[in-house]
């Protein structure tokens, strides 16, 4: 099958890839949660090789990301495994770190909660979590496009929408996890990463 290809992806990976060089520099099992066309994955296994890099999605995206993967032939890139958080057990494997980019503002909320729910028991002791995207303050939205975004999201998926950090950082706690940094980010996106 033809490759699939995010723009979005293409445009950001630079950028997250210099928070992760300094986050992600003494992990090795890597857990990414809504891999999507599989790019992000390609390219920071590229420049990443110490980790061990997970894959992971619901069911039909995953012919999509082994297009990526067969293509770009990483050792250290693994096999997709299909993981939608609602229904999918999760793997019993544990993992010191986990990424996920762009993925809890098109999730539902119980579907957000119910990926932090399931980290809990795959989570390494000294684990550290990183999410890219867009998020809120108290309720409020960082700037015009993001308001625009969250608009257009809602549109799409009533049960979607730009996420607040502070009720993102109740479920992490909840997983014994504690905000370590606040990355700005461009286009009006951060990294938020956790620690347990």
């Amino acid at each position: 099958m033809n490759k699939p290809f995010s723009e979005s992806c293409e445009q950001n990976t630079h950028v997250i890839l210099d928070v992760l060089k300094q986050e992600f520099s003494k992990v090795n099992n890597v857990l990414e949660i809504g891999s999507g066309t599989g790019q992000h994955a390609v390219f920071f296994a590229q420049h990443l090789k110490h980790l061990n890099w997970q894959c992971s999605d619901r069911d039909s995206e995953l012919a999509g990301i082994n297009a990526w993967l067969n293509e770009a032939k990483l050792e250290n890139c693994l096999k997709p495994i299909e993981l939608d958080v609602l229904s999918s057990p999760w793997p019993n494997e544990k993992y010191d770190s986990v990424f996920s980019a762009n993925a809890v503002h098109i999730m539902s909320w119980q579907a957000v909660e119910a990926m932090f729910k399931g980290l809990k028991n795959c989570l390494e002791d000294t684990a550290v979590i990183c999410l890219y995207g867009p998020f809120n303050y108290n309720g409020k939205f960082t700037s015009e496009s993001n308001a625009r975004f969250d608009q257009w999201l809602k549109q799409r998926d009533p049960l979607s929408g730009i996420r607040d950090i502070e009720e993102l950082n109740k479920l992490a706690e909840q997983c014994s996890l504690t905000l370590s940094n606040d990355y700005e980010m461009p286009a009006n996106n951060r990294i938020l990463c956790w620690r347990k």
